[in-house]
């Protein structure tokens, strides 16, 4: 592979950990399908598509199910085109159309939790919890700053929470995590404008992470995998 492929590859590394940890709904296992992936050949595809390709290709083999997941993370997530997760997967247009639509109505027939968002925006903020609750999820509370968040958590004990890293003068989202986490067990998602920022494989990471600005199935589905540990919902009860 020649420098120019390698320094490609580099910059989107962080991109296809993101993507490997949403897949297999851990940050460890996620990391370890990277490894995997990367110790093999990898296609001779554009470099971003080829990691991604390989990162598929070393996960566990989940039928049709596995399938779809994987195209709503790379066109939801990872924000790809319908061509290139066809390309990514191996699979022609069609069937990627077809099993996209499959796993949006599953999605859509996936169980509801109570949601903690902390965000010290009042825009972003109501945004998050209109979208979330778009998804069928009930928002039981918002806080905008580290002291209110690790409050609420405690008193509300969500099933998941969605949350900024900076929230200016009210201190720090991970901050706010870490403390949360002492205490209960919850997933989180970490929703920010640099996710590159937090996959730096110094330090703590985060397993779910979102980029803004976010498309409402993205955050729908990252909701999902955080919740479900990157199962996907039976299309079988979809309507």
């Amino acid at each position: 592979m020649n420098a120019t492929n390698q320094t490609e590859l580099l910059r989107v590394l962080p991109y296809a950990r993101r993507y490997a940890r949403a897949l297999t709904g851990a940050r460890s296992s996620g990391d370890e399908l990277v490894a995997a992936a990367l110790s093999e050949p990898l296609p001779d595809i554009a470099p971003r598509l080829a990691l991604y390709a390989a990162v598929a290709r070393a996960a566990p083999a989940s039928g049709p199910d596995g399938l779809q997941r994987n195209l709503l993370l790379l066109t939801a997530l990872e924000d790809l085109t319908v061509d290139d997760a066809a390309t990514i997967l191996g699979i022609d247009r069609e069937l990627a159309e077809r099993e996209l639509e499959a796993g949006r109505l599953a999605l859509r027939a996936s169980a509801a939790t109570d949601i903690l968002v902390i965000e010290d925006e009042p825009v972003i903020a109501l945004d998050l919890k209109r979208l979330v609750e778009t998804c069928g999820h009930r928002v039981v509370g918002i806080a905008a700053s580290e002291a209110a968040a690790v409050r609420l958590a405690a008193q509300k004990r969500p099933g998941l929470i969605l949350a900024d890293i900076n929230l200016g003068r009210g201190g720090d989202g991970s901050n706010a995590v870490a403390r949360i986490q002492e205490a209960m067990t919850v997933p989180v998602i970490f929703v920010t404008a640099y996710p590159e920022r937090l996959l730096t494989a110094e330090g703590v990471e985060p397993t779910f992470i979102i980029s803004k600005p976010f498309e409402p199935l993205a955050l729908a589905i990252a909701t999902y995998q955080a919740v479900n540990g990157g199962r996907v919902p039976d299309v079988s009860i979809a309507s």
